[in-house]
């Protein structure tokens, strides 16, 4: 009996009257708190040795003005888009990692709308972002879903391309980002609830709610409806950023109806006046999304909206040549694999703006040009003496002048 009562815990010395559970081992006894460090110092040691098979994605947070210095290395010009979102992600970011305070304060999260026009760089800040900061991303484009019940998919498949893209690492895929392309697809057709069945508009609209505000969704880890016997995976939104995106074409309209810019009398400024008219975008605000035909209750969920400027000559003349990853570069990087040397005069470089412009494609417009003119030499140099391409005015006129790109001018 006498050694029964001496029992005690051999790595922190505690008796057995002082712990709830004692382990017998063959010398020795463990008690419950020691089994819990010794499994928490498991955890690290492991992941410290382990730590590339763990998982790939390891939070980089960075400071709003690194974020915007690191986007201006990949997309030209949209300042005020970069600081907004530099801002909210930061925000976002700074929310997840930082402990939970005494005062309850809870901080909500600050999912993002863009409203620009096509080619103008909303996915590639959504991405660059993702890059930076070593999350994972996944791109949605929101015109395939219906509401549930129909033909199409659920809004819940949005969730399982994350799980995809981080090899289903759940606790990644709970902080990542998830870039929902075309939400102006999904407006109801007109500011009047629909009295006819909507099921590709205001139906998702509903969808979404839930899943943007934070809450735990069963997800297919195949994908929708074509795998029912498939076992769900558990996923939490809350910590995870949804950033949309759309053309929003029209809306201009609906601004300019509200901020009426159409003022007369003596005191007008007429050159702001017409720059104004130029970039109505800049005034877009929750009301005119209301007002083309996105429910109240989704834009209560995404409180930061933001708008990128249409791009101008000068913007997409640096676009060819400025960015890490400009144009430009990756056609004499193409050139480079095969031991040629492309040099492009500027004259040239001014000449493919102004068909960007002509074309009212945005940043895409300058790649299809691109093409065009670069097409017959990557097909007829590879494995050719040829050594060096110089690309001039009239080499790219002619070669313009030959596709079919006079088709899409707008009038």
């Amino acid at each position: 009996m006498a050694k029964q009562t001496n029992l005690h815990c051999s790595f922190c010395g505690k008796s057995r009257d002082e712990v709830k559970i004692l382990i017998a081992g063959q010398e020795g006894h463990i008690c419950e708190n020691c089994v819990e460090h010794a499994q928490e110092i498991i955890v690290q040691e492991l992941q410290k040795r382990h730590e590339v098979q763990t998982t790939q994605y390891r939070f980089n947070i960075r400071k709003p003005l690194e974020i915007k210095e690191f986007l201006d290395q990949y997309v030209i010009g949209q300042s005020d888009a970069k600081k907004i979102l530099s801002v909210a992600v930061y925000n976002h970011y700074k929310r997840i990692t930082q402990k939970q305070q005494a005062d309850e304060v809870e901080i909500e999260k600050s999912n993002i709308i863009m409203v620009g026009e096509t080619g103008t760089g909303k996915t590639l800040l959504a991405k660059t972002i993702a890059k930076l900061l070593n999350v994972p991303f996944a791109i949605v484009d929101a015109t395939v879903f219906t509401e549930a019940g129909y033909v199409g998919e659920d809004v819940e498949s949005m969730l399982t391309r994350l799980l995809q893209v981080c090899n289903y690492d759940v606790a990644a895929a709970e902080k990542g980002i998830v870039y929902i392309d075309e939400l102006d697809k999904i407006a109801r057709k007109g500011d009047n609830p629909s009295i006819t069945r909507d099921v590709s508009g205001e139906g998702v609209q509903q969808g979404l709610l839930k899943m943007l505000e934070g809450t735990e969704v069963l997800v297919p880890p195949q994908g929708g409806r074509k795998h029912p016997e498939q076992k769900m995976i558990k996923l939490n939104t809350s910590n995870i950023l949804f950033v949309c995106g759309g053309a929003f074409d029209g809306i201009t309209k609906i601004i300019a109806r509200r901020i009426n810019t159409n003022s007369i009398g003596f005191n007008v400024n007429k050159n702001e006046q017409e720059a104004q008219r130029e970039n109505l975008l800049q005034f877009v605000n929750a009301q005119d999304l209301k007002s083309f035909g996105l429910i109240p209750e989704l834009l209560g969920r995404l409180p930061v909206v933001t708008h990128l400027d249409p791009l101008d000559a000068a913007t997409l003349r640096s676009i060819l040549t400025e960015p890490k990853n400009s144009l430009i570069k990756q056609y004499s990087r193409l050139f480079a694999y095969e031991g040629i040397e492309l040099t492009i005069e500027p004259a040239v470089l001014d000449f493919m703006v102004q068909k960007a412009l002509e074309y009212k494609l945005g940043a895409r417009g300058l790649r299809t040009i691109c093409e065009h003119i670069l097409t017959d030499a990557m097909f007829e140099l590879p494995g050719t003496e040829v050594t060096k391409l110089d690309v001039t005015l009239e080499y790219a006129a002619q070669k313009i002048s030959k596709s079919k790109l006079n088709l899409l001018k707008v009038a």
